[in-house]
């Protein structure tokens, strides 16, 4: 049995809230690894900008299908 599968057999056998306990490690040590591009930094600091000098980007309305 590989190292995964002797996982997924245990994780199975946890508690709802051992699980949840495990997915909130998992979303973190994912989120932690994540690499922000110098691109996407681009846009953040250029929407802050706008938000100090007052302006205001467009905002989807909820269900609306992107442009």
């Amino acid at each position: 049995m590989s190292t995964v599968q002797e996982i997924e057999s245990a994780i199975v056998r946890l508690s709802p809230a051992e699980r949840e306990a495990v997915r909130d490690w998992l979303d973190e040590l994912v989120e932690e690894q994540l690499e922000v591009s110098d691109a996407f930094k681009a846009k953040i600091a250029r929407a802050r900008e706008e938000v100090a000098r007052g302006e205001v980007s467009r905002v989807r309305s909820a269900g609306a299908a992107p442009p």
